[in-house]
């Protein structure tokens, strides 16, 4: 298992805090899938206004982190070192349950095509074995 801590991610995708959205990378192949996870915490900026009743972790900031570990999977190739993978789509994308504070959200993104400069991933992300989010994402190296 090829594992990578915060640092280690740091060198690869260009994300900073608040915005760097993986704690840690599990697991990843070059150009193939990448398994990283964020552990979600009460003290996270945006549960100060979504919504401060009922924290749920925005959809729109797992799909963030599920493409930042694609991007990991990306940009950890040979030939994409240095680069940035930015979004170009997202496709079928579903919500099925939330992530509140206390959860570890597994992110796994899996590259399906990949075709010069534009990627595509399937990408899942779970708590405690529960998908709560699926979607297709397409990257565009630049």
């Amino acid at each position: 298992m090829n594992h990578l801590d915060i640092s280690q991610i740091k060198e690869i995708i260009p994300h900073r805090h608040p915005f760097l959205l993986v704690d840690y990378i599990e697991d990843y192949e070059p150009g193939q899938y990448a398994v990283g996870y964020k552990c979600v915490t009460y003290r996270e900026d945006f549960f100060a206004g979504h919504f401060p009743q009922e924290p749920v972790m925005p959809g729109v900031l797992t799909v963030e982190a599920l493409a930042q570990v694609g991007a990991v999977a990306i940009l950890s190739q040979e030939e994409c070192k240095g680069k940035i993978a930015y979004f170009g789509g997202i496709n079928k994308c579903k919500f099925k349950g939330k992530i509140v504070p206390g959860d570890k959200v597994r992110l796994e993104t899996k590259i399906i095509k990949q075709k010069g400069p534009v990627g595509v991933g399937e990408a899942t992300a779970s708590v405690d074995g529960k998908t709560v989010v699926s979607a297709e994402l397409t990257f565009m190296i630049g």
